[in-house]
């Protein structure tokens, strides 16, 4: 998982409430077994003017002019604006992987849904939490500003506006761990790698019947 430390980038606003995860990538674009390929289907029924298909490659779609993304303005933002309760209805990890694919390093809305808001940090995605009338202010700059960019600072757990100053967000201790550090669950394991292998060493030592059962 790539690590989050100090991020600048473009931000880009979704400025609508209860966004749910059907919305972020469709249900017919969870047929793939593979955590790759989703980025291009992200928000795909309101990016895209005709119906998406897995398969279709999007250089033959047909993007919709007035979606937000779509604008150039917005082309490669990797801050996403968000409103109230981002992230709700299904559980489905799609969601997160598919805006990570896209490029967004991170999220800033008033609130999360719980499972949305967990599975971000599991994926690499930073979700923020700020006030909604601090979340107002950044939606009117945004718009007043082209070329509007934020800084987060994961570790001062600071996002910085252009002019300099700085705006406070909580994290949880062991979320941002991970994500300065670039631990996913299985990351967080492979740190015992050396324990784990001592282990199992020990165990086929004192059980070697127990290398025929794991062959077979």
């Amino acid at each position: 998982m790539q690590k989050f430390t100090i991020h600048q980038g473009l931000v880009a606003p979704m400025d609508r409430e209860n966004v749910d995860t059907d919305a972020i990538i469709p249900k017919q674009f969870l047929k793939s077994i593979k955590k790759t390929g989703f980025g291009p289907n992200l928000f795909d029924e309101w990016r895209y003017l005709d119906k998406g298909e897995p398969g279709v490659p999007e250089s033959q779609r047909k993007p919709n002019p007035d979606f937000v993304l779509n604008q150039p303005r917005y082309k490669g933002a990797s801050i996403l604006l968000a409103r109230k309760n981002f992230g709700c209805g299904s559980s489905r990890e799609h969601a997160p992987w598919a805006l990570d694919q896209y490029g967004f390093r991170a999220i800033i809305a008033p609130s999360f849904a719980d499972i949305f808001f967990n599975n971000c940090f599991k994926n690499g995605l930073l979700p923020i939490v700020l006030p909604e009338a601090t979340v107002d202010l950044l939606f009117n700059e945004v718009a007043a500003f082209p070329g509007y960019q934020l800084t987060i600072d994961l570790e001062r757990q600071v996002v910085i506006r252009p002019q300099g100053e700085e705006i406070a967000f909580d994290v949880v201790p062991f979320r941002k761990y991970c994500l300065l550090n670039g631990f996913d669950d299985i990351g967080l394991t492979l740190r015992h790698a050396d324990k784990i292998r001592a282990f199992e060493a020990e165990r086929l030592a004192t059980k070697p019947w127990l290398a025929h059962t794991m062959a077979s």
